[in-house]
């Protein structure tokens, strides 16, 4: 009687963890399916640093470059005139770019400041709460993600340490060719996202 009763208990338990499982995915938590190359790319709706509203779906036909953004990042200060000239090159070639703050520290209007005073063109949105930085897996400022007509295409690091590489850049001429990228996935490096 006391082994049923454990498996009882244990059969219950399975339930609750699963039931607890599924919740923390329709609710955006860290049980949610996290973004994979070659699938639809997160949805997200997030306002920028100036209180515009942004969706994804808003660029469902374009080529979307993410860049996880922190201004207080070395790593990301040094990438900024990288990130700016391919704004500018590819921005004309209808390309979208978006920086994406996860800090949970930040407060908009220092986000807006910061922009301003490196000359940043296009907008970076906030995500203090990190739901969206999560559901993509960003680890490092910078991790870039590129989004090919919603799907997700590259996922890793701007560009190799040595300069060697601009992985950016190769994966928009690919795809601006009408190609694959030639590389998929690198690993990220910079700080760490300051997560809630």
């Amino acid at each position: 009687m006391k082994t049923v009763s454990m498996l009882a208990g244990a059969g219950l338990l399975s339930l609750a963890l699963a039931g607890l499982a599924m919740a923390q995915e329709a609710a955006g938590g860290t049980s949610a399916k996290k973004a994979e190359i070659g699938k639809a790319a997160p949805e997200f709706d997030l306002k920028d640093c100036c209180g515009k509203a942004v969706k994804l779906s808003d660029y469902k036909d374009k080529i979307v470059v993410l860049e996880w953004w922190n201004n207080e990042c070395p790593w990301c200060v040094k990438a900024m005139p990288q990130m700016k000239q391919l704004n500018e090159k590819y921005g004309s070639k209808g390309v979208v770019f978006l920086g994406v703050d996860s800090t949970a520290a930040h407060k908009p209007e220092g986000v807006h400041k910061a922009r301003e005073d490196h000359g940043v063109q296009y907008p970076i949105l906030m995500d203090t709460d990190g739901k969206v930085g999560r559901a993509y897996g960003a680890k490092t400022t910078p991790h870039i993600f590129i989004i090919n007509k919603g799907t997700l295409v590259y996922a890793g690091a701007h560009y190799e340490k040595d300069g060697s590489r601009d992985y950016i850049a190769e994966s928009l001429d690919a795809l601006l060719a009408g190609k694959a990228v030639p590389v998929a996935e690198t690993k990220s490096y910079g700080c760490s996202v300051k997560y809630k």
